[in-house]
């Protein structure tokens, strides 16, 4: 049971916010002007938020359920946890200050801040990742971190055109000839899925001896969770009609 919660937290971290990773990643091809990157902005808006909570949940199960798991990840990779934890300031910055004053340098400082965020988090990942399921160290694991950051940025390219409209659509869509972008979600997604589940199966899932108190405390809160998720994709499920107010 502790395997089957950390891998639901981790894999959903991947899926839903890696569809934000891949928007920030891609704004400038989105977006060719302020008024534009706003728009697109205004796509990942009310998700990125709530779609960070997955990863402190999957942080909270590692640190509670697999400690020594946890321990050996943090050690062994502790340049990519900063990294990515640096990245993931960055681009939270870059998204919450860039409408805070007026003016086009300041919009654009922030905006590039949300783009390198968003790639460090990509690259950060992609290098997490194949340390994991491939064992490369240094420069080596370049490659495969960024066949890891192009299937983010084209699973944000993929929700970017599920929901902006016209030419902010049609750009997002340029990879999923023009109407296809559900199911070329469905497909990165599922992608995103299987390199999860497979880097699973190479670490050691062993579970601490705190599961008995803490496997029912998490069992009640993930309906909250889930059911909080929903509801706001629900409410947020139309098409971008202006910009956000980040």
């Amino acid at each position: 049971m502790e395997i089957l919660i950390l891998a639901f937290f981790a894999l959903g971290y991947l899926v839903l916010a890696g569809a934000d990773i891949g928007v920030g990643m891609v704004l400038p091809y989105l977006g060719r002007g302020a008024d534009e990157r706003r728009e697109a902005i205004a796509a990942i808006a009310p998700f990125f938020l709530g779609n960070e909570v997955w990863l402190v949940a999957t942080a909270g199960v590692l640190a509670g359920l697999f400690p020594s798991l946890e321990g050996s990840l943090l050690s062994g990779n502790y340049s990519l946890v900063v990294a990515l934890l640096l990245s993931w300031v960055i681009r939270d910055m870059g998204l919450w200050l860039r409408g805070r004053l007026p003016g086009v340098r300041w919009q654009g400082f922030w905006d590039g801040a949300v783009v390198a965020g968003s790639w460090g988090l990509a690259l950060s990942w992609g290098a997490l990742l194949s340390d994991v399921l491939l064992g490369i160290h240094g420069p080596l694991a370049l490659l495969p971190a960024l066949l890891v950051a192009a299937l983010f940025a084209t699973h944000g390219l993929s929700f970017a055109a599920l929901r902006l409209r016209g030419v902010l659509r049609a750009r997002a869509a340029v990879l999923s000839g023009g109407t296809g972008e559900g199911r070329t979600y469905a497909l990165t997604a599922t992608a995103l899925v299987v390199i999860g589940v497979l880097a699973g199966f190479r670490l050691p899932l062993a579970p601490g001896t705190s599961g008995a108190f803490l496997v029912p405390v998490i069992l009640t809160l993930i309906p909250f969770l889930v059911a909080s998720q929903a509801w706001v994709w629900w409410t947020f499920r139309h098409r971008v009609t202006g910009p956000s107010y980040l």
